[in-house]
């Protein structure tokens, strides 16, 4: 184990480091000399927001057998190309309550227009905020699309709320029905018809990417809101942007952006958007945990050449 080569994407706190030195050398990867930085490399490091495309799989040595990302989206990997040069994808599942608690708070938030009202009181207009109706959150019909864990955990947080909670995805799931209350929609359209709220909790892939777009926000109700907490690219946010413009939509929360870390301008000039700087797992204890997850991923392929979170091309 000491033999292994561990490069890491960018320079990582030394919460992250040091762990890993115990498993290995750990360096740096450095673009202006990339060959050297992956020279005998075993282990790939990095998180969401850092690209490992083809090209750069293309480069990795004959040595590199795991690309571990420290979070639970891999849709900044190329797993097709990974898979064709034989090299495993891990991720660390650990992400799920935290991001499952920021949903709601973006729903809460959005529905009661916290923000508008804030930014009303901090302005000295105690009136006017006081005057921002909002929307009832207990008892709304809420739609989530994708029920894996973190769709499954927000509808369980919506029955706290009576919430009258449907969801979309590829396909049904009896057992998470049981335990949620959800029911099934099969039409994503009648879903967005139907539903007060919108919740996206789907993984991004070809399928999914501008899930959200000018035909399906057109079906959603003047009133309803939409929650992002997936991934940037669902929403086409030029076509959100033009839905809240004409009052097509009521508002928005959203904590990843299409092409983030940019912003795209409108959004922060519409008061009824609420904005946060892609926080889903922004807590001590989950980013404690995918540190952990991540280290034993790494430490069980180089061990038994597997690892524990193993993700493939979907």
């Amino acid at each position: 184990m000491s033999s292994a080569i561990i490069v890491t994407a960018r320079a990582f706190p030394a919460a992250i480091q040091e762990p890993l030195s115990t498993l290995g050398e750990v360096r740096v990867f450095d673009t202006g000399a990339p060959e050297e930085s992956l020279k005998g490399a075993t282990v790939w490091l990095g998180t969401a927001v850092d690209p490992v495309s083809r090209e750069l799989i293309a480069s990795f040595p004959d040595s590199l057998g795991l690309i571990a990302n420290l979070g639970v989206g891999t849709d900044n990997v190329d797993l097709v190309a990974a898979k064709e040069r034989g090299i495993l994808v891990s991720n660390t599942p650990v992400v799920t309550e935290d991001t499952a608690d920021l949903t709601f708070a973006l729903l809460l938030a959005t529905c009661r227009r916290v923000g508008e009202c804030e930014r009303a009181l901090r302005g000295g207009d105690w009136a006017g905020g006081a005057a921002l109706m909002g929307r009832r959150v207990h008892g709304a019909k809420l739609g989530i699309i994708g029920f894996g864990a973190i769709g499954q955990a927000v509808a369980q947080r919506a029955r706290g709320f009576d919430m009258d909670v449907g969801y979309h995805g590829p396909r049904r799931k009896a057992d998470a029905e049981a335990s949620t209350g959800a029911r099934w929609y099969e039409s994503l359209d009648q879903l967005l018809e139907e539903s007060d709220i919108v919740s996206l909790n789907c993984p991004l892939t070809q399928a999914t990417r501008h899930i959200m777009n000018e035909t399906s926000l057109g079906l959603m109700k003047p009133e309803a809101i939409l929650i992002n907490t997936g991934r940037g690219p669902l929403v086409d946010e030029g076509a959100l942007v033009a839905a809240l413009q004409a009052g097509r939509l009521a508002g928005a929360g959203l904590d990843v952006f299409e092409f983030e870390p940019s912003v795209t301008p409108a959004l922060l000039e519409l008061p009824n958007v609420t904005l946060l700087p892609h926080i889903g797992s922004a807590t001590g204890a989950c980013r404690k945990e995918m540190v952990g997850r991540a280290f034993a991923n790494v430490q069980a392929f180089l061990q038994s050449g597997k690892a524990l979170d193993l993700c493939t091309p979907r």
